[in-house]
């Protein structure tokens, strides 16, 4: 595991790029891809419309080509849009970098036709983003040595082959502290797409979150058994409010239904994913977590350019600028925000780990024995939840 902490180095390296890329500018027509979207430095071509723009790269063409790909739409408020923003602001960091966008990319085999088209257009970097990009960009890093694959929240690794995410745990942590000192009933509400590994690890970090504040807590959880299924996500919403969850949060792509649905049922919410969740939540939403990773894809782009990428296994949180929690809302009384920032702190000076032991699983079995640590590789293949949580693991 790595952490990035290293923001004075990234603006020299940022300001050193800027400076290779020139002062030369010409007016460039980007050609019409049809299946994806391409940004280079003010100029933007998608499916159905070609503009011509200024643009900072060289009369020898961009420094670097990325190609990014996202599994669902970019303005989703969510996992999507966080991605899309931080892979943007490389191209606004680094000027001479052209960065071709694919959106709605769920599947596999569309995954690696999209990544081959963005080949084949030059890129030497491919950023994957959603959890079935995995293996395909894997197998294209096999074929195509010369391309540096970046993928998010992943656990694959090659010679031209990472991953890069942030670390939810200590984040959910707190989100559960705020949920314990808020609730009335007890009863937390969580909405997940699938029982994955680190969905129960998030389940669990939040539980325990709660539990340190309010012994009585408990998480509901319930599944909807796809990442962007906004019927299934506003009656595991409904579902979970109806059996006594006066708190709602969720990992799924998109927030907007989980935090809306409860919005409109007078019940609190916590957002998760991208900072623009609170929009949908004027009144009844406490707090939330988003992914800030546009200073970490600079500083891999950076690596790439220059010569020194090397393959990493790349986590980093809030005190590394790659998540951030957003603003209370407007009915969070002080002693909330009290407590969470206190977590924070001891989560930060590392006074506080979620999963020291002991913890004790649903069925009273001990899961990390006293003394010892939950670590971070072996959250991804978790399958039990902590005592406290209402549901199934599987």
């Amino acid at each position: 595991m790595r952490s990035l902490r290293a923001p004075v180095g990234l603006l020299l390296t940022a300001a050193l790029l800027l400076a290779a890329c020139g002062d030369d500018s010409t007016g460039t027509t980007i050609p019409d891809t049809s299946a994806v979207t391409t940004t280079t430095a003010g100029t933007t071509t998608t499916a159905e419309t070609t503009t011509t723009a200024e643009t900072t790269t060289t009369a020898a063409g961009p420094c670097l080509i990325i190609g990014a790909l996202y599994g669902g739409p970019v303005t989703d408020a969510g996992y999507n849009q966080a991605m899309h923003d931080g892979v943007m602001a490389i191209g606004e960091n680094i000027a001479c970098v052209e960065i071709i966008e694919a959106e709605n990319v769920p599947e596999e085999a569309g995954a690696t036709s999209t990544m081959e088209n963005m080949i084949q257009q030059g890129a030497g970097m491919i950023i994957a983003t959603a959890f079935n990009h995995q293996y395909p960009a894997l197998e294209l890093a096999s074929k195509y040595p010369d391309v540096i694959f970046e993928h998010a929240g992943g656990w694959e690794m090659g010679a031209n082959f990472a991953n890069f995410f942030g670390e939810p745990p200590d984040t959910w942590y707190m989100m559960g502290v705020a949920a314990g000192l808020t609730t009335e009933s007890d009863k937390l509400g969580f909405v997940a797409a699938f029982p994955l590994g680190w969905t129960l690890t998030f389940i669990n970090a939040f539980e325990l979150g709660a539990q340190s504040v309010n012994p009585d807590a408990q998480t509901v959880v319930a599944y909807t058994f796809g990442w962007g299924d906004a019927a299934k996500e506003a009656e595991a919403t409904n579902s979970l409010i109806n059996q006594g969850a006066d708190i709602v949060t969720m990992h799924v792509d998109s927030p907007a239904t989980v935090i809306s649905t409860a919005e409109s049922r007078g019940v609190y919410s916590i957002g998760f994913q991208s900072l623009a969740a609170q929009q949908f939540a004027p009144e009844y939403w406490i707090t939330g977590i988003g992914y800030t990773l546009g200073d970490t894809l600079t500083w891999l782009a950076s690596t790439v350019i220059d010569g020194t990428w090397e393959p990493i296994f790349l986590r980093c949180g809030i005190a590394d600028g790659c998540m951030a929690m957003a603003p209370y809302g407007p009915n969070v009384p002080q002693e909330v925000k009290d407590a969470v920032e206190q977590a924070r702190a001891d989560l930060e000076a590392g006074t506080k780990v979620v999963f020291a032991g002991p913890i004790v699983d649903q069925d009273g079995v001990v899961r990390v024995a006293e003394g010892e640590e939950l670590t971070a590789d072996l959250m991804g293949s978790v399958d039990w939840f902590v005592e406290g949580v209402i549901g199934s693991p599987s």
